[in-house]
């Protein structure tokens, strides 16, 4: 569905990412990961074009997204991040109904889609479609972001950081929504974050990106079992050392 090949992007002189080769499954939920200035956001922005990659293709299926325009292609890829982005001074309705409204649909389908997609992401559609963004809590604004980035049926969706600024417990809820709407649509997803409890629950395959390259990528107990190098390894020992500690803390031998 998603193939990478070659992606590469330079920044005066920089490399931010370098020759990356990589292939997301039809339906697969790919989680991207690595430390501060490893690439991810960078390898997100070149898939849907909000950046030019210096040299390497994106396919989406057997096309360039090069070939695409771009009201095309933000069709075809939904992009939701930990920001939101949501227009202040528009409704929830009017946020989720831009896309499908800038491509030409009729207000009846529009409204329709708006109303099916808050149900999609666990809001009441009477209670929330006429507010504004800030008359909406943390949580919510994320579960219109999402719903924004469906609005236009894309089959792929990138998702950079998107539940991160979120108190834990709304997070959980809403990491548990989003799963729930990946397998109900069968969408592609690259989801990138630095939580690596985050990428263990929710990815079907991890890939680790290391100063811009492919550290590895393979299965969430793959990756915990047989590391590639130090760094791979020392990425997913810190869920055992938080388990460790939890577990430390609930026995109180935690020696301080």
């Amino acid at each position: 569905m998603l193939k990478l090949h070659g992606l590469t992007k330079h920044y005066r002189g920089q490399i931010a990412v370098a020759d990356l080769t990589l292939q997301v499954e039809e339906g697969e939920l790919l989680a991207l990961v690595g430390g501060s200035g490893s690439g991810k956001t960078t390898t997100l922005k070149m898939i849907n074009r909000l950046i030019e990659p210096s040299s390497g293709t994106v396919l989406i299926g057997d096309r360039d997204v090069a070939e695409f325009a771009p009201h095309e292609l933000r069709r075809r890829i939904g992009y939701a991040f930990q920001e939101v982005g949501l227009f202040p001074h528009m409704t929830v309705a009017e946020n989720i109904g831009i896309t499908p409204t800038l491509l030409g649909w009729t207000d009846h389908d529009v409204a329709q889609r708006v109303e099916e997609l808050l149900q999609l992401v666990e809001l009441d559609p009477s209670d929330v479609m006429s507010r504004r963004p800030d008359k909406l809590s943390g949580g919510q604004q994320q579960r219109v972001g999402v719903a924004r980035a469906l609005a236009a049926r894309p089959r792929v969706m990138l998702l950079d950081e998107p539940f991160g600024a979120l108190d834990p417990l709304t997070r959980q809820r809403l990491q548990e929504s989003f799963l729930r709407i990946h397998r109900d649509l069968q969408l592609t997803v690259v989801f990138v974050t630095h939580d690596m409890i985050e990428a263990l629950a929710l990815g079907d395959r991890i890939a680790v990106m290391q100063e811009g390259r492919l550290a590895q990528v393979d299965t969430p107990a793959a990756l915990l079992h047989s590391p590639a190098g130090d760094y791979v390894r020392d990425l997913f020992d810190t869920p055992r050392r938080e388990a460790q500690l939890l577990e430390s803390l609930a026995m109180g031998t935690v020696v301080s």
